[in-house]
């Protein structure tokens, strides 16, 4: 189950990664655009070629700033989940001990994580879907035609989701089944836990250690006193 887990978290972490990637040629089209669209001679060329041959390379750039800003923020989505990266509004779960806490999370992916993220990657296919039957375009005239490639992210952002939830739910009920070594490298892979309560389970780990120590110790004394 842990490598099942693994398989899942490493293919939702490898989109965002790659998707990450995508924030230079963002980056620099934005550039481009700003820069040639103040300048005379840039601009009055990219109109003369707009005449000529029927498209505007200024809306086309717009159009493809807004397509690789979605695929960054769709594919995104799963490796933000997996790194505890998203926003979490809830000053009573950061008090909770940290078995609380993973109960809590279980219950919340199983009961609403999971039916909310089937829901929409069944919306997300339909509108992928009726896009591709209607060829959809840009709704400018100019812009970049084939819209329903873009959309299709839609569906494969929250297939990344999903994998994530599914990868963190195996490891949540590994670790919360309390079996050791199978515990222990399930809880490595979860970064879900606030650092307060990791904080507490690190003290309470030493100080269960440190307590172990001394019962030896006494037990050694006794053994060797007359």
């Amino acid at each position: 189950m842990l490598k099942l887990a693994s398989r899942l978290d490493r293919i939702s972490r490898t989109a965002g990664m790659m998707a990450g990637w995508l924030i230079v040629p963002l980056v620099l089209i934005i550039l481009f655009d700003v820069i040639t669209r103040k300048l005379d001679v840039t601009r009055l060329w990219f109109s003369e070629i707009g005449v000529e041959y029927g498209f505007s390379i200024s809306t086309i750039l717009q159009d493809f700033q807004w397509h690789l800003h979605a695929v960054i923020l769709l594919l995104s989505f799963g490796l933000g989940y997996l790194m505890n990266a998203h926003v979490r509004v809830d000053i009573f779960r950061e008090m909770l001990p940290r078995r609380k806490q993973a109960w809590l999370e279980l219950f919340g992916l199983i009961f609403l994580a999971i039916p909310f993220l089937i829901l929409m990657i069944n919306f997300a296919w339909d509108q992928f879907y009726l896009s591709w039957g209607q060829n959809e375009g840009s709704e400018s005239m100019t812009g970049i035609p084939k819209r329903y490639i873009i959309k299709s992210f839609m569906v494969i952002g929250f297939i990344m989701v999903l994998f994530a939830v599914i990868a963190t739910i195996i490891r949540l009920w590994i670790f919360l089944r309390n079996k050791q070594p199978a515990s222990d490298e399930a809880l490595d892979s979860l970064a879900i836990f606030s650092d307060q309560s990791t904080a507490l389970a690190e003290a309470q780990r030493a100080a269960e250690e440190l307590l172990e120590k001394e019962r030896l110790a006494a037990l050694e004394s006794e053994k060797t006193s007359p």
